[in-house]
């Protein structure tokens, strides 16, 4: 028998099948927690949004639209709770995880080259964590979740022009920081 797909498993949750959005909570879990660290770069608070973000989307599920997919939809919950999460926090610190694949590389076979590429994320993680918000976000929403311009100002509530504006100075600080 084949896994339900996301689109069902909304259905059932909608008719009070609990389990079914566990089911959502396993398979996006990871992929929200990355979101929410990469934007928050603290372990904890990434988990707190995380949890949040579930609590959220399941309280909202009857607006969802199914026909819609799941996996953008949560992680942009995700988003929007991290981004009024800036405004309330101190400045953001830096830790390398290694239980959860934060750079959603792949393994080299080649393991000098794979020590270099993990040098490299690691100084890209920590100078985009350095960047202020209002950047770290679209460049998040566009690099990561790969969101078109559009989308990114649906998200985030603010015009398109901000979104470029955004995007082009923080690429640009980023640049800089990691000295392109």
């Amino acid at each position: 028998m084949s896994e339900p797909s996301d689109r069902q498993l909304v259905v059932d949750t909608r008719r009070g099948d609990d389990e079914a959005y566990g089911e959502l909570v396993r398979r996006y879990q990871n992929s929200v927690f990355n979101v929410c660290y990469r934007l928050l770069g603290e372990r904890r608070d990434a988990e707190d949004l995380m949890q949040e973000a579930f609590l959220r989307a399941y309280q909202r599920l009857s607006s969802f639209d199914e026909q819609r997919p799941f996996g953008p939809w949560i992680r942009r919950v995700a988003t929007n709770l991290c981004y009024n999460h800036f405004n309330k926090k101190r400045p953001v610190s830096f830790e390398l995880e290694d239980e959860f694949d934060i750079a959603e590389n792949k393994p080299s076979k080649n393991p000098e080259k794979a020590q270099q590429s993990a040098e490299t994320a690691e100084e890209v993680r920590s100078a985009i964590l350095e960047l202020p918000a209002n950047y770290r976000t679209v460049i998040e929403l566009r690099h990561f979740q790969e969101l078109s311009y559009k989308e990114i100002a649906t998200t985030l509530e603010i015009p398109i022009s901000d979104v470029k504006s955004h995007l082009f100075r923080g690429r640009k600080l980023l640049a800089e920081r990691l000295q392109i």
